[in-house]
């Protein structure tokens, strides 16, 4: 052991110095490589908004708002169809905005950022509605009149 200490006793400052530093820059890789990662600002959001109204017949509305810039709301007068809103800013920044009615004819969302139905040929419009104009009972009269309503958006 004393040769080690003599050793060691005659290094130049310098070297050792050097090799601290290597140490603490090792210990600093360390401790970075097991380090959790940062919470994101999604994990620490919180409700900074909320409202709900719930009735016994089923209708209800509601809306809330988080700290992370998600916000939405809807509202239903029956309990199965609804209409409502909801948007989210993305990690680039942007802004997406979403509106929707839900209703038999199932789930129906809007938005700048989706894609939308290419324009329907006139003829089939005008199919519909010459079926529609029959009153046949064993057709769902609001169910073709709002097929009609949306082919005829797809016109602008």
């Amino acid at each position: 052991f004393s040769s080690r200490s003599s050793l060691a006793a005659n290094r130049p400052v310098s070297q050792a110095l050097k090799m601290y530093n290597k140490l603490f820059i090792a210990s600093l890789l360390v401790v970075g490589a097991v380090a959790p990662p940062p919470p994101s600002s999604d994990a620490e959001a919180t409700v900074v908004a909320q409202d709900q109204i719930i009735n016994d017949d089923g209708s209800y509305a509601y809306n809330y708002e988080t700290s992370n810039g998600i916000k939405a709301n809807a509202r239903s007068d029956n309990g199965i169809n609804a209409n409502g809103e909801y948007s989210f800013v993305a990690p680039d920044g942007a802004e997406y905005r979403v509106t929707y009615v839900a209703n038999e004819q199932g789930f129906q969302p809007q938005g700048a950022h989706l894609p939308v139905e290419p324009p329907a040929p006139e003829h089939v419009i005008k199919m519909l509605e010459d079926l529609r104009a029959t009153n046949n009972p064993e057709f769902d009269l609001a169910s073709l009149d709002a097929t009609i309503a949306r082919l005829k958006a797809t016109l602008g």
